[in-house]
């Protein structure tokens, strides 16, 4: 008996789906970057129950005929590509004609089209890959696209989607990566009927102050260099941070041909050019657009089209750092060099004409002989150099107890206290903390090590809601995107059991009225921005997450700096708390707290 059979189109669209559309922002995507190819100058996009429940795009495109309407939710239908070689040659965004056949298959999708030309348009209903009604209907010119109920015959994919703040922010993402690099095109987002974004036809530089800053007293300029390259190989332009203004939670995007991409490669390129000018744990935000020929890269390897490869790679690398160094340069980003005076030997003024030079005359002793053996070998200078170097190692090497070894620790103690009052602990370059051990020398990050003790007591006061809050004088707003807004608003129960008092005042502004009273000395603004960023990086959206985001945040703002001289008591009590901790050798995000130097290596140095 034959086992090897062709799966129905219904089961091969679904399989298809899933790797074409993963969530609800992921039809965003598809369904935008088709009005976007349709040339539409106004394209609206309506969202319900961040896209369980409805996701609509209405644009004012060229729109379909009868016949393509139909054509276009089946597999590998597409406008765009007759052979091969048009796949090295693409100027739109969407082409395998995947993404129709890939949404029909998992959800109820409506369609209304009409092209200019004609007099009438289709009305077409779609559900599970099948044909409901296909009928013509008076409508505007373009198309409008309805997607209801995503999900309704893969029960199982239904359940994996996040929470409607998690997935309307995937949706704002996509948003963004979009609008960001179509200014020319006005957009309008609306969500459970409030309008989020009006965005008119833009400047590249008017659309990311109209996202990214709301806030009119932010100037632009006054944050952003301008970056501009035209070359054989490809064309480079956009806008870069300044030093100054970088952040954690900063806005980094890549775009070629008017197209999102994803490129770490690239990233490492913008980030060696701002090395040594950003302070520890921030990024400068950047907007870098690519224009480069179509044959020299390949956008085709990856289902979501955000993962791109370059022919010249290495080139163009070296042509964006040269790009970004030389604008932070031309700002008088990069630091100047500064010539230090007060050491500089002293230069002579240059001697007058038919001034007489006399030559310069060596200062020695005629009557020093290194060779000589006789009791004069050591002359009075030698002597009293050496009773200046013994003068070193006065109280040292008579005082015993500076050799005493204390008990070990991490895996080597087996007390519970593994330094006591008496430990021999140093301070080195204000930094580090070392003492000594059986097997050698420990070397401790004081920043890492009090930033592993804070997360855990901060966690703790979390679970348990008993952190104090100390009242602002003067309550400060915070300006926030949309997605942080949103995150925000999730965040906020577990801000307030912490210590903070924040209200919603706004659409995306926020009034902090309290702080914790471990954050009195900090910047609210700074370290509720600091949360927001762990919290996006921290992946899943669950309660667990979002209280370890905001633990090792407020650990990170009110641990020891580096910088601060630590007393012997202080280093101790510093050492003997990090034991305390469940896990001591590395921060909760993965840095290294403790390098031990054994004694083999030591003495191999020697």
């Amino acid at each position: 008996m034959d086992i090897i059979h062709l799966l129905p189109d219904s089961v091969a669209n679904q399989i298809a789906a899933g790797e074409v559309i993963q969530r609800p922002a992921s039809v965003v995507k598809e369904l935008v970057e088709n009005s976007l190819d349709a040339g539409a100058s106004h394209i609206t996009l309506i969202v319900q129950d961040a896209g369980r429940t409805l996701l609509q795009v209405v644009d004012d495109g060229k729109g379909m005929s009868e016949t393509d309407v139909r054509m276009a939710f089946e597999r590998h239908a597409t406008s765009k590509i007759r052979s091969a070689a048009d796949l090295f040659n693409l100027h739109t965004m969407g082409f395998r004609g995947e993404a129709l056949a890939s949404i029909v298959a998992v959800a109820h999708v409506e369609v209304l089209t009409r092209r200019p030309e004609d007099e009438i348009g289709t009305h077409l209903v779609m559900a599970g890959s099948k044909v409901e009604l296909q009928e013509p209907e008076q409508c505007a010119v373009g198309t409008t696209i309805k997607v209801k109920d995503l999900f309704f015959n893969v029960p199982a994919r239904r359940r994996f989607l996040k929470s409607n703040t998690t997935e309307f922010r995937n949706i704002i993402t996509e948003f963004y990566r979009m609008v960001l690099v179509n200014a020319g095109t006005a957009f309008t987002l609306v969500s459970d009927d409030e309008i989020i974004f009006d965005l008119p036809q833009q400047t590249d530089k008017q659309r990311i102050e109209a996202i990214f800053w709301k806030d009119k007293r932010k100037n632009f300029e006054a944050h952003f260099i301008d970056i501009d390259i035209k070359t054989q190989l490809v064309n480079i332009h956009g806008f870069i941070g300044k030093p100054e203004t970088a952040v954690k939670n900063s806005q980094q995007y890549f775009f070629v041909n008017n197209r999102y991409m994803k490129h770490p490669y690239f990233h490492k390129a913008v980030m060696n050019a701002y090395q040594g000018l950003l302070q520890p744990d921030t990024a400068p935000s950047y907007f870098i657009y690519f224009d480069i020929s179509p044959d020299t890269i390949d956008v085709n390897i990856h289902p979501t089209k955000t993962e791109i490869k370059f022919a010249d790679e290495q080139a163009i690398w070296q042509i964006l750092y040269a790009t970004v160094k030389e604008s932070l340069g031309k700002f008088d980003i990069a630091p100047s060099i500064d010539f230090d005076q007060a050491n500089a030997p002293e230069i002579p003024p240059l001697p007058q004409r038919n001034q007489h030079i006399e030559m310069p005359r060596p200062n020695f002793d005629s009557n020093y002989n290194p060779f000589r053996q006789s009791g004069d070998f050591q002359s009075s200078h030698a002597r009293n150099s050496t009773r200046d170097w013994e003068k070193l190692y006065e109280g040292y090497i008579n005082d015993k107890s500076n050799l005493e070894t204390p008990p070990t620790l991490a895996q080597q103690v087996s007390t519970d206290n593994p330094l006591n009052a008496d430990s021999n602990v140093f301070q080195f370059k204000e930094k580090y903390i070392l003492t000594p051990v059986k097997s050698g020398l420990l070397w401790i990050d004081q920043h890492r090590a009090h930033t592993c003790i804070l997360y855990y007591q901060y966690r703790d006061l979390l679970k348990n809601d008993k952190t104090a809050t100390q009242q602002l004088l003067f309550p400060e707003t915070i300006n926030l995107t949309i997605d942080d807004s949103q995150l925000m608003t999730t965040l906020l129960p577990d801000l307030k059991k912490i210590g903070f008092e924040i209200e919603k005042f706004g659409p995306y502004t926020f009034v902090i009225n309290g702080v914790p009273v471990t954050l009195e000395q900090q910047n609210p603004q700074l370290t509720l921005q600091d949360i927001l960023a762990e919290a996006k990086a921290s992946g899943a959206a669950t309660e667990e997450n979002f209280q370890r985001s905001i633990a090792l945040s407020l650990a990170k703002a009110t641990s020891i700096p580096y910088g601060k001289k630590l007393s012997a008591e202080e280093m101790n009590n510093l050492i003997n708390r990090l034991f305390e901790c469940p896990i001591h050798a590395h921060t909760p995000d993965g840095d290294i707290i403790l390098y031990l130097q054994t004694q083999d290596n030591i003495d191999r140095q020697f």
